[in-house]
């Protein structure tokens, strides 16, 4: 919808709503459709926000799985 959005001159989705989805868990999504769809792919301030968003999902997701395994 954003790259379409910015081929027609119309109003696109902020870069920071697609990084706060993105730090979700729904990062996977995310790469998926920047390959597919080459979007945002060539910013450089983006990819170095979305690849620090990934590191902190993975970091939150093995803290979250550790500290799980420590109660059993």
């Amino acid at each position: 919808m954003d790259k379409s959005a910015a081929r027609q001159q119309r109003r696109r989705i902020p870069e920071r709503t697609l990084l706060l989805l993105g730090l979700c868990c729904g990062w996977p999504g995310g790469l998926l459709a920047q390959q597919t769809l080459r979007h945002k792919t060539v910013k450089t301030s983006f990819q170095l926000a979305y690849w620090a968003s990934v590191a902190a999902n993975l970091a939150a997701v093995w803290w979250l799985c550790t500290a799980l395994n420590t109660l059993d």
